[in-house]
């Protein structure tokens, strides 16, 4: 038996392991990445556990230990090899008032360029956009 044959799938979610297998591009334990089909920017990608779960809270801390282990490898690879990209925006929406429309856990890296906004200050703060500037 597998890694693989160990995992719960819910064959109506969009991110289990079973319906994102052809599509990842890395693969690091309990949790693989994945290129955003509606990217913000170009190299946009999402963190996902292999294991169904809803949102951050409900990973394990291995989960968590694999996420920020592939979150920091990638986030490196992607500023070594793109010199456009000048910063990394990370983040997750958890819950529907905060924008979560898939309900399987997913972190994004968001590779930033010099001018893709007219003013990044405040970069997350921009979901509430009257609190993006302070």
């Amino acid at each position: 038996m597998t890694f693989d044959d160990l995992i719960e799938n819910k064959p109506d979610c969009p991110f289990c392991y079973e319906n994102i297998k052809s599509r990842i591009v890395e693969d690091y334990n309990s949790v693989v990445a994945i290129n955003d089909l509606n990217p913000v920017s170009n190299g946009h990608l999402l963190i996902i556990p292999k294991r169904h779960c809803t949102d951050f809270f409900q990973l394990t801390q291995q989960e968590l230990i694999d996420a920020n282990s592939l979150l920091k490898v990638l986030g490196k690879k992607i500023l070594k090899n793109d010199s456009s990209v000048t910063g990394l925006n990370i983040g997750m929406n958890t819950g529907k008032s905060a924008g979560q429309t898939i309900f399987h856990c997913h972190i994004h890296l968001i590779p930033r360029r010099e001018g893709d906004t007219p003013n990044p200050r405040g970069g997350v703060r921009g979901v509430i956009p009257d609190k993006m500037d302070y």
